[in-house]
């Protein structure tokens, strides 16, 4: 049987040099900020890791890496699972698993196009599976692109039973359908990670298994706080909740370039350069520098206040 794979797990951004190579230095920088602010796990190589525009050896190469440099302190899953056909699927998930990541994550949306009929995702899955060592175990990832594909109550039952599965990144962005998968996976080994901020800390009172969504590249200690600390403080809760939500509202402004330029800007690496935005942000999205100023002096506000309420307990 898996373990369950909770808690507060950032998705791994891929810095590049402005040569388009990677900073595998920044990278580690990267890692090391991760662990010092809340991360609870990692999942690298994923959408927002740019996988899609990662060679697969890049892919093998970041899990690797993060593997050695994080040295088992905390789990990490890994995907870059991209390919359409199943013999490149296979040969993917194999290299993916021979790093020794914690879960080897299925994209659901490689499992079954938009308009195959009923039963394929499982079938696709269960090929799959088979194939691969018995010992392996298996995350699973409603990745939004290219398209959005959300699992069945079936399908994820079925997910749960097989004791194969530790975890579903759940982006099914609806806090009915969490809770509705949260008593499906009751009493399994499943966990459910939501991936959206907007219901996040809702997610969370819920029973939901913490929180992997793409903030956690700016504020994952905040994240965290809300997991480990928030009932016991419930207007604070509520405070940094609301906080969270607005600042996820700047996702829309050149994500994952933005997190880079964040990073830039608080001196993880040195450049903001991204395969997947080729636009410059300020053309597109205007006084977002004011904006990730406002994030910054919001998110150290917060963290005062926690430091202070810490300190008289």
């Amino acid at each position: 049987m898996a373990s369950a794979i909770s808690g507060i797990f950032p998705v791994v951004i891929t810095p590049f040099n402005d040569d388009d190579s990677i900073d595998f230095d920044g990278y580690g920088r990267l890692l090391d900020w991760y662990l010092q602010n809340g991360a609870q796990g990692l999942f690298a190589v994923c959408q927002s890791s740019e996988m899609q525009a990662l060679s697969l050896d890049e892919r093998v190469a970041l899990a690797r890496f993060t593997m050695d440099h994080v040295k088992g302190r905390i789990p990490v899953v890994a995907s870059g699972h991209i390919s359409d056909s199943r013999d490149d699927q296979l040969a993917e998930l194999t290299a993916m698993a021979e790093t020794g990541v914690d879960a080897v994550v299925l994209v659901t949306n490689r499992l079954a196009g938009k308009d195959d009929p009923a039963g394929t995702l499982l079938s696709n899955a269960k090929a799959l599976i088979d194939a691969l060592p018995s010992d392996m175990r298996f995350g699973l990832y409603e990745c939004p692109a290219p398209y959005r594909r959300l699992l069945s109550d079936e399908e994820l039952r079925w997910f749960a039973e097989s004791g194969r599965f530790a975890f579903l990144k759940d982006v099914s962005c609806d806090l009915d359908v969490v809770k509705r998968r949260l008593a499906i996976v009751k009493g399994t080994p499943l966990a459910i990670n939501n991936a959206n901020a907007a219901i996040a800390y809702a997610a969370m009172q819920a029973g939901g298994e913490g929180f992997s969504g793409v903030m956690n590249n700016f504020h994952p200690d905040l994240y965290n706080w809300l997991y480990t600390h928030g009932t016991a403080h419930p207007l604070l809760a509520a405070e940094v909740d609301e906080f969270l939500v607005l600042s996820a509202m700047s996702e829309a402004m050149g994500y994952p370039k933005l997190a880079k330029r964040y990073h830039r800007r608080i001196g993880t690496f040195a450049s903001e350069h991204t395969r997947v935005v080729a636009y410059d942000l300020e053309e597109r999205h205007w006084a977002v520098d004011a904006v990730l100023d406002q994030i910054m002096a919001g998110a150290d506000r917060l963290r005062g206040r926690i430091a202070a309420l810490a300190k008289a307990a």
